[in-house]
């Protein structure tokens, strides 16, 4: 039995195809979520640049003093014009290397320790800008000097700045800052999105209550799939697994709150995860994202991987908790919930179960089918909870 009368839905989606297809397209103007979480990941690199750059002008004016000139050189010493054009040229130099990390350079290396990717990075960034420096100095230079780049007058001016121990010291600075800032982004990335930041800021240092949705999702005969392939081999399989579940995530707005074992639990703020129906488009999309690899996975590995979810909304209380070892945990009943609503699937035979809690969270019209299963007792809870299991609507 359907909830509700199939006709009834498919005559309200009908009435308001024109609608949805104006909210498409104004959402399609808006950033996408994957876009804005690479703009977050990106920011911090320039704030983290403009920062040292502040500290190295401060250092620079303690060692100047009262003087106007700097000794070296003669060339003129300006403290505030300095400082302006310092964090400026740092804040920008950041944001270059970060986009450049964040949307070219952050694969690579996955197969490295943490500390080589980090070395190996920074030494790539310090190439490269040194690089743009001997670039600069030759047509400065050149210019000044109203000669060919290949003048040896040219080449020895350029020589005298590169082999001075002033440009290397200041090279070895922005060694540093190269390091500090994928230091901050790795970190941030093990961590998961946005916990680092959220540990700077004190967010969750006070216990906050939020209203989430969850979604708990474990794959499908796990035990005997790592039994049949071996466990190292089963280990490899989980990763690419793994991998190919997170773009859906991204795109769909959700946070990967934790991986156990094979099963991986995705949440969403209420707003966040209802709104475009965000939490079911992601569920759909990683069955997707997973059929798509098909070929890979029998080539590597001798089978497709399946999955099944369940979905709950309500209250948790979000914190930070641990001494020597800190997280951000989500504690309250949503959670368990959640667990035990997905371990139902099998019972119902389903891919997907969600709660009567989300299903009234969600904006009408429903852009899918919804099918009620009845109520059902979960193990632990003295109440009933009606449960649904969804299939897109144009499959």
């Amino acid at each position: 039995m359907h909830w509700g009368q199939k006709p009834v839905i498919q005559s309200i989606l009908n009435a308001n195809i024109s609608q949805n297809d104006k909210i498409l397209t104004r959402r399609a103007q808006l950033l996408s979520p994957k876009t804005k979480i690479n703009i977050s990941r990106i920011i911090p690199f320039g704030l983290i640049w403009l920062t040292f750059s502040i500290i190295y002008s401060l250092l620079e004016r303690g060692l100047l003093g009262n003087l106007d000139a700097y000794p070296s050189t003669g060339n003129p010493y300006h403290f505030s014009g300095t400082l302006f054009i310092t964090a400026i040229i740092a804040f920008t130099i950041g944001l270059l290397i970060g986009t450049i990390e964040i949307l070219y350079l952050n694969g690579l290396f996955l197969r490295m320790s943490f500390i080589k990717k980090i070395i190996c990075k920074t030494l790539i960034y310090l190439a490269i800008i040194i690089a743009f420096l001997l670039i600069i100095a030759l047509i400065y230079n050149s210019l000044e000097l109203k000669s060919s780049i290949f003048n040896k007058k040219v080449l020895n001016n350029v020589w005298i700045f590169f082999s001075s121990f002033s440009f290397w010291s200041i090279e070895v600075y922005i060694a540093a800052i190269i390091g500090f800032s994928l230091f901050y982004t790795e970190t941030s990335e093990n961590l998961g999105h946005g916990v680092l930041k959220n540990f700077f800021t004190g967010k969750y240092h006070s216990p906050v209550e939020e209203e989430r949705i969850f979604m708990f999702l474990d794959m499908k005969s796990s035990t005997t799939i790592a039994e049949n392939i071996g466990h190292v081999k089963y280990f490899k399989m989980l990763k690419e697994y793994f991998s190919d579940l997170t773009e859906p995530i991204i795109k769909y707005s959700g946070e990967i709150y934790q991986y156990v074992g094979d099963e991986i639990v995705v949440t969403w703020k209420l707003k966040n995860g209802s709104g475009n129906y965000n939490c079911i488009h992601c569920f759909f999309a990683m069955k997707t994202a997973i059929k798509n690899q098909s070929r890979k996975y029998f080539e590597n590995f001798g089978f497709l991987p399946e999955f099944k979810a369940g979905l709950h909304s309500g209250k948790v209380i979000t914190g930070e908790i641990g001494v020597i070892k800190k997280e951000i945990i989500f504690t309250g009943d949503v959670l368990n919930t959640a667990a035990r609503i997905q371990a139902l699937c099998n019972t119902y035979k389903v891919d997907v179960l969600i709660s009567e809690n989300l299903i009234k969270n969600l904006p009408l019209p429903y852009p899918f089918q919804i099918k009620i299963l009845g109520e059902t007792k979960l193990r632990g809870r003295d109440e009933e909870i009606k449960l649904f299991t969804l299939t897109e609507l144009f499959q």
